[in-house]
């Protein structure tokens, strides 16, 4: 590999061991929210409440982290950009939580929490910290202070932790699953409010508001922004639409049985997000580094050598935890969830689509056509819409996990194509096909050969993936 490329990678493990290990950890509380949510149901509303997070923290923060990237490169006054940014999102998420603090028993009936309007002031202020927060951690990005970045991460999720295993533990049980809802938001509001208490410094602004360059940035951005929110709508619409779906107003009991689907789906869609772990560190390092690298002779030659690096690595993500699902499951301690563990697999590929089409992004970010990129997120939102709608009521969470998968594979095509015909980067396919294709046969044939007892066909799945491992090391070094 070129020293550019080791620099990224070196960077992504230490994003890498914040996300991973703070993963992990989140994971450790899987055993303890379904022990205690007995009924997957009230898992179910955990999940829920966190998929709005989801889309809220890309609505707030509307682009705000890549225009940074970007105009620190382009203007060079980094103080001048970082305040400018930071101004905006202190008032759009003011704005925000005022309006909200005015409509949330309102929001609360409309979602279907009708007694539980604390839910929704909770979670608006969860999201509004930690939107403002992105930008300051963003900027230990761009100075690349990895590890400053990754012990605030790591500060915030020991908060996190530690309240869940105190509150859950102590004071809730599962005749009182309400109260489990509730203390999970209060730990997640206190390890939030953690990140700008370390960062404070970050908010000292030493440059005004610069009226002409946030109307450069937000122009920049707000295709960003409608990527995003279209992207989220692929990454987390799905469970919001599975209660609204399941749910009959004339059938009361209704309700339950859609929130019980939503907590067996978003349990077995944890193990999934094992390839999202990769993703998440992989992107707090690449798109500063993608950035940097704009303006060097070799670049298309890196960028090259990064997506072959990477396919390799999220394929073999994938056969890590599709091939060790009977190990992986027991993050799951309630056995009535296991249920929904077929869907891991075809999520664990979705979410290798999704990471190439990360890859592929940088190109309209570098050519600063993000239009493109909300094209493309908005066609695949509308995919999404339209085969849950469709599918849902018959097939439930099927359909859903279906869904993620078709939709970040359109994406990821369509991104190539438009990016060969706009800012072409050479990415060697056959590598693509030889090493997707080759997890997918290593798969077929480890579910579907019995060499004996369960130890023998893990030792025998386990010695597949390491053969897997093996092969693409000897490719990278001999390339094709």
């Amino acid at each position: 590999m070129t020293s550019p490329v080791k620099r990224l990678f070196g960077q992504t493990a230490i994003y890498g061991l914040s996300s991973i290990l703070g993963r992990l950890l989140n994971y450790l509380l899987v055993p303890l929210y379904t022990s205690v949510f007995v009924n997957p149901a009230d898992y179910g509303v955990v999940s829920e409440l966190y998929a709005w997070v989801a889309f809220l923290i890309v609505l707030l923060t509307f682009g705000m982290e890549t225009a940074f990237f970007k105009f620190i490169q382009k203007d060079g006054d980094k103080e001048k950009t970082f305040s400018t940014a930071l101004i905006s999102l202190l008032f759009v998420n003011g704005l925000f939580f005022i309006v909200l603090a005015i409509f949330h028993q309102d929001l609360a009936r409309m979602l279907l929490f009708e007694h539980h309007g604390e839910y929704i002031l909770l979670l608006g202020a969860i999201v509004g910290i930690d939107a403002i927060s992105s930008l300051p951690l963003a900027k230990l990005r761009a100075e690349e202070k990895a590890l400053r970045f990754s012990l605030i991460q790591f500060s915030a999720i020991g908060v996190n932790i530690a309240l869940n295993l105190i509150l859950m533990l102590g004071f809730v049980s599962p005749e009182n699953p309400e109260k489990g809802v509730f203390y999970i938001l209060v730990a997640n509001l206190v390890s939030s409010l953690v990140k700008p208490l370390l960062l404070y410094k970050s908010f000292k602004l030493t440059t005004p508001f610069d009226k002409a360059l946030f109307k450069k940035m937000i122009f920049y951005s707000l295709p960003l922004a409608i990527a995003g929110f279209a992207g989220i709508i692929n990454e987390t619409l799905d469970r919001i639409l599975l209660k609204q779906m399941l749910y009959d107003p004339l059938i009361p009991e209704s309700l339950n049985y859609a929130e019980s689907q939503v907590g067996i789906y978003s349990a077995s869609y944890k193990l999934a997000m094992l390839v999202a772990i990769f993703l998440q560190a992989y992107r707090y390092a690449a798109e500063p580094f993608f950035f940097s690298q704009m303006n060097k002779e070799n670049k298309n030659h890196t960028y090259v050598k990064v997506m072959n690096a990477f396919i390799g690595l999220v394929c073999c993500v994938f056969l890590l935890v599709s091939l060790n699902l009977d190990v992986f499951k027991h993050f799951i301690q309630n056995e009535s969830y296991w249920i929904g563990l077929k869907v891991v697999p075809i999520l664990l590929l979705a979410n290798v689509f999704l990471g190439i089409y990360y890859n592929q992004s940088i190109w309209y970010k570098l050519s600063g056509k993000t239009k493109y990129g909300a094209y493309i997120a908005i066609s695949g939102a509308l995919i999404t819409v339209f085969v849950n709608v469709l599918f849902i009521p018959k097939y439930g969470y099927m359909a859903c996990a279906w869904a993620t998968l078709i939709v970040y594979f359109f994406q990821m095509v369509l991104s190539y194509l438009l990016g060969q015909k706009h800012y072409p980067i050479p990415y060697n396919l056959k590598k693509f096909v030889l090493y997707t294709g080759g997890a997918l046969l290593i798969y077929a044939i480890a579910i579907n050969v019995n060499i004996g007892g369960s130890y023998a066909n893990l030792i025998f799945r386990n010695v597949l993936l390491l053969s897997f491992a093996a092969g693409i090391i000897v490719v990278e070094r001999r390339p094709i």
